[in-house]
């Protein structure tokens, strides 16, 4: 069960269930659409006899139809909430739903059509119907899932779900428990703090991420696979040192084991990973 939906702004925050809460504002109402399973292209590959062989999709945007009642006290009111909806609809919107555990999941979405209204209905309240389009078509939560390997066991311990195999004073590796409550792959953020040589992060299925660079005590070193940028702690960029042929992978959904590898380690040297759950459908 949704127990909140809203679209924010970066000056506004619109709260669709006002109405119900506060007897006035924006309220989104029965009719709904866009929860489900987003569209996908397949991609197929036609043989010489029958049939064809599947090779692949991509998921595509999403698109959301919102029916809203708007209600003000009077009149004027009105008019405030119709030119506050008309001023959120103009650019960028996060599209927000919050679940029955009070889990924030969001996607950036634009306006496509509708909006609609009648004013001779009433003097008080107006409906209308949005359309608004997501790029991702993903939900992904506001909370963020981290994992730590290394660090000053006196400061920093270590993860109990953390299998720590350490070969030499100088080499940090170990298996990372990764447990992605989504059910989409969710991108890790690697940050390596130094100091720390030859970065290797290698996922549940083998696809291995190799940096060959190094790190000084005090450096961080950025990996946004989503982004696939490899950046330092001043914004430099450090992609130049990453091996050949890397693979910017995923985590699946559920509980995965990672192995992650880092030389010329002392006591202050760790490698933090964070992801942020993705789903495809929030009900």
């Amino acid at each position: 069960m949704v127990t909140q939906l809203r679209l924010e702004t970066a000056r506004d925050a619109l709260d669709l269930n006002g109405v119900a809460d506060t007897s006035f504002g924006f309220q989104a109402t029965a009719g709904l659409t866009g929860f489900g399973l987003p569209a996908v292209s397949a991609q197929w590959l036609e043989a010489a006899g029958d049939g064809a062989r599947w090779r692949g999709q991509r998921v595509l945007s999403r698109d959301i139809d919102i029916p809203l009642d708007i209600v003000g006290r009077d009149r004027r009111h009105l008019r405030e909430l119709v030119s506050r909806l008309a001023r959120a609809m103009a650019d960028e919107m996060t599209f927000v739903v919050v679940d029955d555990e009070k889990v924030r999941w969001s996607t950036a979405v634009y306006r496509t059509g509708g909006g609609d209204i009648d004013l001779a209905e009433s003097q008080r309240d107006v409906q209308t119907v949005v359309t608004v389009r997501a790029a991702d078509p993903y939900f992904t939560a506001s909370t963020v899932a981290t994992q730590t390997i290394g660090g000053d066991q006196g400061t920093t311990p270590l993860l109990s779900s953390l299998v720590a195999v350490p070969l030499a004073a100088s080499q940090a590796i170990g298996e990372m428990t990764l447990e992605n409550s989504g059910d989409a792959p969710a991108y890790p953020v690697w940050e390596v703090h130094g100091p720390g040589s030859i970065l290797e992060v290698v996922s549940p299925t083998g696809e291995a991420l190799r940096w060959n660079g190094r790190l000084a005590a005090g450096e961080k070193l950025i990996v946004d696979t989503r982004q696939g940028t490899v950046t330092d702690q001043t914004g430099a960029n450090r992609y130049a040192d990453v091996g050949t042929a890397p693979r910017f992978w995923t985590i699946p959904a559920g509980t995965t084991t990672a192995t992650v590898t880092l030389l010329d380690t002392t006591a202050a040297s760790k490698v933090v990973c964070s992801w942020r759950p993705r789903k495809w459908m929030v009900i």
